[in-house]
């Protein structure tokens, strides 16, 4: 079964190829949101975008998001999502106003509708 931290570290590698087919996995296993345990990992981007993330499957599954993403805090530096957002400016002005609401806490943007075909 996909994990919350291999969906995340493809993200942060910008395989977005891999992360949808991740994020499909996870997802068709239903799995329990809050329950899911926070990441055992030395990279505070790679907990901050697996936090976010859990919180954006909760949101739109209408679960709850497991405690621990609570504790976690935003980025250090701003962080898009699509890469090809650093080189387009619209693109990037969408990310920046329509990021759905657990990703933009975090500093993390992206388009509104991110992963939600995954």
């Amino acid at each position: 079964m996909a994990t919350i931290e291999q969906i995340a570290a493809a993200i942060l590698r910008d395989d977005s190829l891999v992360a949808r087919a991740l994020v499909q996995e996870f997802l068709r296993n239903q799995p329990v949101l809050a329950d899911i345990p926070r990441p055992e990992t030395d990279d505070p981007t790679l907990l901050v975008v697996a936090a976010a993330l859990l919180e954006l499957f909760s949101l739109r599954t209408q679960q709850p998001a497991p405690a621990w993403t609570q504790q976690v805090g935003p980025a250090e530096q701003p962080l898009y999502l699509l890469k090809s957002a650093a080189h387009m400016r619209r693109l990037r002005d969408l990310c920046q106003d329509a990021a759905p609401e657990p990703l933009r806490r975090r500093r993390l943007y992206a388009p509104p509708d991110y992963l939600a075909f995954a």
